[in-house]
């Protein structure tokens, strides 16, 4: 039923629908259940293409009996503010760290990055960090090295001299930033092939091609994220989907951003 755990049945409808292309929000409705429950079920059991109803069903069993039979470790995590339910919380935690995993992110990145997306104040202590995670303080230091290497966290010092892992308004746009640099060394790679193999041969066409469409992906992307980045900053309440940024200029049109006039003509979605 919805809200208790999947069952054989749900998981074989579940891949059933995969198998006939459905979206997962198309699958959620035909099980009422939500959208992040089959998202979750499906990243964490082998994605899209990998997904399997029995091995699943398996799976999920083999885990539930290991939490039984584990005993707390250390202190538990703080009890969720503003009457959050902290099952809905947690559930949320671990779709949202699954989907970075499949995205390519290491999955103590993913989890400490996901920790800190979801703290309110968007910054956590190395101690804090450690006892919401559960893991050994040497797991953390080195997920932040990572996180802070990739431009996605930074330092900062508290009020008690504490030192703090912060998540930027800013990091999306960053994060975006970055990967246009990233891609500009294809650009020029790609370039510098047309001139070793020679400008009127057909491999060479094939790379000019490339670097012209990944430099136009990357001016674009460049052009979006700067005319987009005050979304980040926004602080006034609007329904989901339409958020009031900018002026006339911003991106698609008159100051909404997610309405019809939004980027390629359809509402905008969610963020990486």
């Amino acid at each position: 039923m919805p809200g208790g755990r999947l069952t054989q049945q749900e998981r074989r409808q579940i891949a059933l629908g995969l198998a006939d292309g459905l979206t997962y929000a198309e699958i959620g409705r035909r099980l009422d259940r939500p959208t992040s429950t089959v998202t979750r079920e499906v990243m964490r059991n082998g994605g899209p293409t990998g997904y399997r109803a029995d091995l699943a069903h398996r799976a999920t069993e083999a885990r539930t009996q290991r939490r039984g039979q584990a005993a707390p470790r250390g202190p538990q995590p703080p009890p969720q503010e503003h009457g959050r339910d902290a099952e809905a919380v947690r559930a949320y935690e671990e779709t949202f760290t699954t989907v970075l995993i499949q995205a390519g992110t290491p999955k103590m990145m993913a989890r400490v990055l996901v920790c800190l997306y979801t703290t309110d104040a968007g910054s956590l202590t190395a101690s804090e960090l450690v006892r919401r995670l559960q893991v050994s303080p040497a797991s953390v230091s080195k997920a932040i090295a990572f996180l802070e290497g990739q431009g996605l966290v930074r330092r900062e010092r508290d009020e008690g001299r504490r030192e703090r892992y912060v998540v930027d308004d800013d990091v999306w746009y960053q994060s975006m930033i970055a990967s246009v640099r990233a891609t500009t060394l294809l650009v020029e790679t790609a370039r510098e092939g047309v001139t070793v193999l020679g400008p009127d041969t057909p491999a060479a066409s094939r790379l000019e091609n490339i670097a012209r469409f990944v430099d136009f992906v990357n001016e674009s992307i460049t052009r979006a994220a700067e005319q987009a980045r005050e979304i980040l900053h926004t602080r006034v309440e609007a329904p989901p989907g339409r958020v009031t940024v900018g002026g006339p200029d911003a991106v698609g049109g008159p100051n909404v951003v997610g309405g019809p006039d939004s980027v390629g003509g359809s509402p905008a979605t969610g963020a990486p």
